[in-house]
């Protein structure tokens, strides 16, 4: 009798929208090292593809994407066709008034950049949610 090796589990896929391809690659990394599979987008028309294709756990967006278009236009747009994936922001935009504009888009978190500290407990705690685990 051949033994046969299990299936591989499937990592749930993140969704992770940024323009800088330092922040991408960084991203990507943590991502995988963290369990999941980085989906990267660093456009708009890219995020909103990847979005609408379904299997996305997690959506993690930046403020500021290109100087013409934003996370915040983004997070309101996917906010329209899908009201179930959780959406955290990972930005730079530290501000009150950033965060604030970010939550009444429709996310449910919001992380100043460089925050390492918190941001895997943050993913975790969004994905695991079990109002947003079906990964739409």
């Amino acid at each position: 009798m051949t033994a046969t090796a299990p299936p591989p589990i499937a990592r749930k896929r993140i969704l992770c929208v940024d323009d800088d391809l330092d922040t991408q690659e960084m991203m990507n990394y943590l991502l995988g090292e963290y369990g999941y599979e980085a989906v990267i987008a660093a456009s708009l028309s890219d995020a909103l593809e990847s979005a609408r294709s379904g299997g996305i756990a997690l959506c993690i967006l930046d403020h500021w994407i290109t100087e013409q278009s934003n996370g915040i236009s983004l997070c309101q747009q996917i906010r329209a066709f899908d009201s179930d994936t959780p959406i955290m922001f990972y930005s730079g935009a530290g501000y009150t008034a950033d965060i604030q504009k970010g939550l009444n888009a429709g996310a449910q978190a919001y992380l100043v950049k460089p925050d390492f500290d918190h941001l895997k407990e943050t993913i975790d705690r969004l994905v695991d949610q079990p109002a947003f685990n079906t990964g739409n």
